[in-house]
């Protein structure tokens, strides 16, 4: 079975000012052009001079191409200019959108002990519904129903997993099978998310600017999607205090809501969203009864031999001493 993060052959479409002089490649990637514009790659890693390391959906692997120090930390002030972003010695880490949805981070030196780090995520061009991962044997038996069920009876669902399991894929999916009718409000610390849905607004988070002005954090804006009135509540991925926001939000009517956590196992969810309530000044009860109350469903995902699936399903509940647990479904 081949993993659905690669099944659209060909070169991958680009949008306009990401053709390069070869008519083809989005040349503001230099070196990484090919691979930025090769509809099978979803990451590329640079690990300080050396080569690049590019996944295809089964694993990363080093290229034959090689970059310097001084080229990559060119490439990497580059990229983050065109995201508006500036990136020195003073601000060594930073995570921008480019067009298109592609999502390159950055590490400089000295934080970076080996050289300038380069990380790019590419989205994929065709949105994938629930039955395109069900094809792509993203689902077990009855899983694809349940999903299916979840979203039509509007439940508040978490979805789980490590880094790079498919999070954002099944969550844009699920938002794409909402009816069309309902207005779908999405927070984001860098927009990933590519729902097909004719109702669907994202909002992203903002870095404060040379002068430490005009932050605007995910808490905030989760509080400035309430006011537009959203039929459902996403938030992109639960990071830090924001999750005081998220639950708040979901217990007061906001139904059909949804979020992802990264976790590693579904056993280590509540004890992420108690670390998360913690940086909110939550008492792990206060996250305990907020979860129970506030999400029907978590959906925790892994990456195994290169294919990505919903591995476990469960529902939070309160342990004998009122401590916040998951029971598989």
């Amino acid at each position: 079975m081949e993993p659905f993060v690669a099944q659209r052959p060909g070169a991958r479409a680009v949008a306009p000012g990401r053709v390069g002089a070869d008519g083809g490649y989005p040349s503001e990637f230099g070196i990484l052009a090919p691979f930025v514009a090769d509809a099978t790659v979803t990451d590329v890693f640079v690990n300080g001079p050396g080569p690049v390391w590019v996944d295809r959906g089964v694993g990363t692997v080093a290229s034959s191409i090689t970059v310097d120090e001084e080229a990559l930390r060119d490439l990497a002030v580059r990229l983050m200019a065109l995201a508006g972003r500036h990136i020195d010695e003073t601000s060594p880490c930073v995570d921008a959108r480019l067009h298109d949805g592609i999502r390159v981070h950055a590490v400089l030196p000295p934080v970076s002990t080996r050289g300038t780090l380069l990380s790019i995520r590419l989205p994929r061009i065709r949105r994938l519904s629930l039955d395109d991962l069900a094809g792509a044997g993203f689902f077990g038996p009855g899983a694809l129903e349940f999903v299916r069920g979840l979203v039509a009876r509007r439940r508040n669902v978490l979805v789980t997993g490590a880094g790079g399991s498919g999070k954002t894929t099944l969550l844009a999916a699920m938002l794409g099978a909402a009816p069309p009718g309902e207005r779908i409000v999405a927070i984001e610390d860098v927009a990933e998310l590519r729902v097909d849905h004719p109702h669907f607004v994202s909002l992203e988070a903002r870095q404060a600017n040379l002068e430490g002005a005009g932050a605007v954090p995910l808490d905030r804006l989760v509080r400035e999607a309430l006011r537009m009135r959203p039929d459902r509540l996403v938030l992109g991925e639960c990071r830090g205090a924001e999750v005081r926001d998220l639950l708040a939000a979901l217990n007061t009517g906001h139904d059909g809501g949804a979020g992802t956590l990264h976790a590693n196992s579904l056993g280590d969810v509540p004890a992420r969203l108690e670390a998360l309530g913690a940086l909110a000044g939550m008492s792990a009860d206060a996250v305990s009864r907020q979860a129970v109350s506030a999400i029907s469903a978590v959906l925790h995902l892994e990456r195994r031999d290169g294919v990505r699936m919903l591995a476990q399903t469960g529902r939070f509940e309160l342990d004998p001493h009122g401590r916040l647990r998951v029971a598989p479904t």
